[in-house]
């Protein structure tokens, strides 16, 4: 079976309120940038991609890393507290403890 010239990707970025997820068919040798570029998470999400970390399948890569068949190109935001002192925080106000 000859290799396609073209792989399926996805791009996906999520906020508190809404979700964003786009597939795509792009050629063969496309890079995570070129992914972000054409799903146009940009415009219609109204974000700055270049401010955010990026990732594939969470594991953060570089804008210039060659996407593959199948992967999941992540945006991601910063974190607003450390999931640590949330905790901290959640277990301070549960109800019924000193």
């Amino acid at each position: 079976m000859p290799e396609s010239e073209h792989v399926h990707v996805e791009v996906a970025y999520a906020e508190p309120s809404r979700q964003f997820l786009r597939a795509l068919d792009l050629p063969r040798g496309s890079t995570v940038a070129d992914a972000i570029v054409a799903s146009n998470v940009a415009g219609e999400c109204a974000i700055d991609p270049s401010a955010l970390l990026v990732g594939i399948w969470s594991k953060i890569v570089a804008g210039d890393t060659p996407v593959q068949e199948g992967d999941r190109v992540e945006l991601i935001r910063p974190l607003k507290i450390d999931p640590k002192e949330a905790r901290r925080k959640r277990a301070k106000l549960k109800p019924g403890q000193p």
